[in-house]
């Protein structure tokens, strides 16, 4: 069986993905079906954002703290040393050490990874007169009205965009079971192969998140496998349980 999951190879050996091959003997692929680009220095002016307004950043994203700093640098803008950070994950404001000098006085984070954070709002609050700027994707999920209910002065500027990660001729959908955690992968999936039939093979169709899984549906494809839920929280262990609970000998959807 083989199994494509749409994001990134993992780095690490001991990924939970690598268990399930081993335990079933299947083949798993890791094929992104969409990428992250940053916009041009030319595309981003065309907001008439000027970065040297702001004097606070917010970043829910190690990809947001990238284009940041990279359009900052094609601008020519200098990132004052006052410059405060804002940032939903420690890891990400550790993340900030590629680009500048990590001072906690001036990089605050939370511990829940959401804007609403207890310590992120303490900081928030700290911090009423600043001008924020919040770098986001094309897609995104973040709202800032919870910003704006604290009296926080918030622009959310595009500055990177999600497109689809285009399958090269003759590169076929060769698998049994295809892993989406983004409507953006169905997308992709429905742009790559607009004559893609479900039943041909068959294909299983694994989803990551309530967004995703409609997406499936909306598409009019099958789901299959979802997850989280109760019984599974992460995509691995989802396809544990799938592939445990079918026959090894015939892959016939439901």
């Amino acid at each position: 069986m083989r199994i494509l999951i749409s994001q990134p190879q993992p780095s690490s050996e001991k990924s939970p993905y690598y268990d399930v091959c081993k335990k079933y003997g299947v083949e798993m692929v890791f094929r992104p079906f969409i990428k992250v680009e940053g916009l041009t220095a030319k595309e981003f002016r065309q907001a008439k954002v000027n970065l040297a307004d702001y004097t606070a950043v917010i970043f829910t994203s190690r990809t947001a703290v990238d284009h940041y700093f990279r359009l900052c640098e094609e601008m020519r803008v200098k990132v004052p040393d006052s410059m405060k950070y804002f940032c939903t994950t420690e890891s990400i404001a550790l993340y900030l050490q590629k680009y500048i000098v990590y001072r906690k006085r001036k990089i605050s984070f939370g511990k829940t990874g959401k804007l609403d954070d207890e310590q992120l709002h303490s900081a928030f609050a700290k911090n009423p007169s600043e001008k924020y700027l919040f770098p986001i994707s094309d897609v995104h999920k973040e709202n800032v009205s919870y910003l704006q209910g604290l009296g926080l002065d918030v622009s959310k500027v595009v500055m990177y965009r999600t497109v689809s990660n285009d399958f090269q001729p003759g590169e076929d959908l060769d698998y049994d079971m295809l892993v989406f955690f983004s409507p953006s992968g169905i997308a992709s999936l429905k742009k790559n192969f607009p004559d893609f039939d479900q039943d041909a093979r068959p294909t299983f169709i694994a989803t990551f998140g309530a967004t995703t899984a409609k997406a499936v549906e909306n598409a009019g494809l099958r789901l299959d496998i979802s997850a989280p839920s109760p019984e599974a929280r992460s995509m691995p262990e989802a396809i544990d349980k799938f592939l445990e609970s079918k026959s090894m000998l015939s892959f016939k959807p439901n």
